[in-house]
């Protein structure tokens, strides 16, 4: 998941001024890595994060637009827990600050979905609701044929209005279900490009970006590659049968063929694999390639009437198919 420490690196040290946008950035990032507790008969908000750079930014952004002090802390690997996590801990103030950022509606009840403003505000505004979702549970993997953006959702709700958000910035998503977690998923590269560009992640889009052509070009070598080889084979394998069939003209005609056929029918024999180009070269004089072409075509027509003439099996009942090279694989 190198790519996801790079994008999540680069959108935490991303300058946002406008205060809506810094707001819905905090309603996403606590509303897909918080979670609300009763202490004392008190709520507490809690967001675990896996990021250093992410924790200090929510911790900030909850200062600075709220004014309520955060407590931030570490939790190192162990047991089941592989990766440090990151706590951003609000105790005192956080009945008011999940009211603020969407958590609790005004009666105090949790809330499901996305808060109305972050729904219902400006494309600036989803911009910064998809930075903090990806910063609190999104994934980025390489271009490739299973590349995805993904962000891992509390609940369907949410999955819903993530994928309402994209559309409104332009960009194509899917709600889905997979393991018990409702996920929201990119995997269309150009999709991918764009959303992490409307993110502001300008860098992590070039990276992709140039990773995504490099595979490509390798996928599209590959496939030529194997093409040629098909071809190649396809080619040997018409090679083998057409001497096969040769060999049996000659046989048929028996001295009543004529010279320039026999010479032509005998060069197939002793070059079974060769192209009609390269049997041209070795003829004497030199042929082209049509003009080999065109006397096996005759020796062989010639040998199937006299065959018929004399009702004996034609050059097609030369070909062993056991004795040619193998067919190309179906796919090619």
């Amino acid at each position: 998941m190198a790519l996801t420490g790079e994008a999540k690196e680069e959108l935490s040290h991303l300058e946002v001024s406008r205060p809506s946008a810094r707001k819905a950035e905090a309603a996403a990032m606590l509303r897909f890595a918080g979670g609300l507790h009763l202490v004392a008969g008190r709520v507490v908000v809690e967001a675990e994060l896996d990021s250093a750079a992410v924790a200090r930014r929510l911790h900030g952004i909850i200062a600075d637009m709220y004014g309520h002090r955060a407590d931030l802390a570490v939790l190192a690997p162990s047991g089941i827990r592989r990766t440090t996590r990151y706590i951003v801990r609000v105790e005192r103030e956080g009945g008011m600050l999940a009211r603020q950022t969407g958590l609790l509606d005004a009666r105090g009840r949790p809330v499901r979905g996305m808060p109305p403003f972050v729904v219902g505000g400006a494309s600036v505004d989803a911009e910064a609701a998809w930075r903090g979702a990806f910063l609190a549970r999104g994934t980025l993997t390489e271009p490739g044929r299973s590349s995805a953006l993904e962000l891992s959702c509390p609940g369907p709700e949410v999955a819903l209005a993530m994928v309402g958000a994209a559309r409104r910035l332009g960009v194509a998503s899917k709600a889905r279900e997979a393991r018990g977690t409702d996920r929201v998923v990119l995997r269309d590269g150009d999709a991918i490009s764009m959303l992490l560009a409307r993110m502001g992640a300008p860098e992590t889009v070039k990276i992709w970006e140039e990773r995504r052509t490099r595979r490509e070009v390798k996928a599209t070598a590959h496939r030529l590659a194997n093409f040629d080889d098909a071809n190649l084979r396809r080619s040997a394998r018409a090679a083998v049968a057409a001497g096969q069939r040769v060999q049996r003209a000659l046989e048929i005609l028996g001295d009543e063929v004529p010279e320039h056929l026999q010479a032509a029918g005998t060069l197939r024999l002793e070059h079974r694999q060769s192209s009609l180009e390269e049997l041209g070269r070795l003829a004497d004089p030199p042929l082209t390639k049509d003009a080999v072409a065109g006397r096996i075509r005759r020796l062989l027509a010639t040998a199937d009437k006299r065959a018929e003439e004399l009702g004996v099996p034609g050059t097609d009942q030369g070909v062993d198919e056991e004795r040619l090279p193998p067919s190309p694989d179906p796919g090619h």
